[in-house]
């Protein structure tokens, strides 16, 4: 694991404010959102990634909220969040949209940190360039990567179709309890081969974002296989990051000996790593 400079990880804890938990729902797109916020502090915003419900992230959030006032939300077709007749990045992201008009009719004292995981990183990315001043800093968690070449190649629609009908198969027994998934095998390959799309293009997007971003990376994003692909998909994802890093070297990155599930497997390095950005001025970036 590599962190930047920081406090010692007993110090993620101290707590500076307390809120009671607070439940409401967004209404948009025919979807039904309930967001929960709670903790005390400077307000952060956490966005699970595809295939992750908010109840996943039940450590990392309450790590989170005893320095921060944390919402929480899943995304469509996700945990507590209703289904929809539509998976695509672009409703993915009204929907992120919408619940931030929400808060911003609240209480909110400052604009929120923004912290994404995988696909929650890609929508924080795109919200923060069409809604700059509604976003003190973002912190992407192992996604918003503008890797050299696409992650699904034609050679691997057939392994990558298998292994998303097999998770749609085992998430039969999550129905109706909030970690279930209700996206279908198709639904899932079609994301991801858009997502593909949407990060070729991504350096656009960072270009125009002057709040400061940092970045939590896994080593092992597909695996510690010694199979070749698995490799070559291991050395494109580090690629990306060594290619944003360049464009915008004012990117604080840091990596974790992890598989893309790190925001489970370590959440307390990831609190750390949040409380450690958080420790620093914050600064709005002109170039």
């Amino acid at each position: 694991m590599t962190l930047t400079q920081g406090k010692p990880l007993s110090m993620v804890g101290m707590i500076t404010k307390t809120t009671a938990m607070q439940h409401f729902a967004v209404h948009h797109d025919g979807v039904v959102i309930p967001v929960c916020r709670g903790g005390g502090g400077r307000p952060l915003i956490l966005l699970p990634g595809l295939l992750t419900a908010q109840a996943d992230l039940h450590e990392l959030t309450e790590l989170l909220r005893r320095d921060h006032d944390v919402v929480t939300f899943d995304l469509r077709g996700h945990g507590l969040t209703s289904a929809a007749d539509r998976y695509t990045f672009d409703s993915f992201l009204s929907d992120f949209v919408a619940v931030m008009a929400k808060l911003q009719r609240l209480d909110l004292p400052s604009p929120p940190v923004l912290v994404g995981h995988s696909l929650g990183a890609d929508l924080i990315v795109h919200y923060a360039c069409a809604y700059p001043s509604a976003v003190a800093e973002l912190v992407l968690i192992d996604g918003a990567n503008p890797v050299p070449e696409p992650f699904i190649s034609e050679a691997d629609l057939p392994e990558f179709r298998a292994m998303w009908e097999d998770f749609a198969t085992r998430q039969e027994a999550t129905k109706g309890s909030s970690r279930q998934v209700s996206l279908t095998a198709q639904d899932i390959l079609d994301l991801n081969l858009e997502l593909d799309v949407i990060r070729s293009g991504i350096l656009d997007q960072y270009r125009k974002i002057e709040c400061p971003i940092s970045m939590v990376m896994s080593t092992s994003m597909a695996g510690d296989s010694s199979d070749g692909r698995a490799l070559w998909r291991n050395q494109n994802w580090r690629a990306g990051v060594e290619r944003l890093v360049r464009e915008r070297p004012h990117i604080c990155t840091s990596w974790l000996d992890a598989g893309h599930g790190l925001v489970i497997t370590h959440a307390p390095q990831i609190a750390q790593i949040i409380g450690n950005t958080q420790a620093q001025p914050v600064r709005r970036l002109r170039e």
